[in-house]
């Protein structure tokens, strides 16, 4: 085993309200689901550190993930984006399965974390598929696809309740900030 290399960055996870970011980053950091809503106001940190296999290094890379749950009113976004979205190195962007409207407002999101700090790595996930007798966004909908696209962003199915494709969306986003910072990663 070679060196490790230890790397700290900071995500931003931006969407409307009630999409699901808190419960997600509740899920994905402490493994927990909450059904209770309570509104994020200004932003929620949280920390996760991920390892990393670096092969054509012979290293690891150990991420201190520090996760920014932004409160998910537009008018918030426009007034504090600055402060809030300042030395991002990726964005979750979360929209909700139940509601279309969430999707469309995505754009917005991540153009303004773009304003802030340039163009960074973005994984959308379209979260609550566990609410199927609810959903209004269709799986493989050619507007999530679209919207995804526009961003190279992949895109996962993801539910904060069951914890399905959680961890995946938040992994592959690290992978993503480390290709942009020259490592290739396993």
């Amino acid at each position: 085993m070679g060196e490790v290399l230890r790397i700290k960055t900071k995500v931003c996870l931006v969407g409307e309200a009630a999409v699901g970011k808190t419960s997600l980053v509740r899920r994905y950091v402490l493994d927990e689901f909450d059904d209770r809503y309570i509104t994020t106001l200004g932003a929620k940190v949280s920390k996760r550190e991920l390892g990393y296999e670096v092969p054509d290094k012979d290293a690891s890379v150990r991420m201190d993930m520090t996760v920014w749950d932004i409160m998910g009113e537009k008018g918030f976004r426009d007034l504090l984006k600055e402060a809030f979205f300042h030395g991002a190195k990726g964005v979750l962007a979360v929209a909700d399965l139940t509601r279309y409207s969430t999707l469309k407002e995505l754009d917005d999101w991540v153009q303004s974390v773009f304003n802030v700090v340039g163009e960074i790595p973005v994984v959308y996930a379209i979260n609550k598929i566990d609410l199927k007798d609810e959903v209004m966004i269709l799986y493989g909908d050619k507007e999530i696809e679209q919207a995804a696209r526009a961003f190279d962003a992949p895109h996962y199915y993801t539910s904060a309740r069951t914890g399905e494709n959680v961890e995946s969306a938040f992994r592959h986003l690290g992978g993503m900030i480390l290709a942009k910072e020259g490592l290739v990663v396993a």
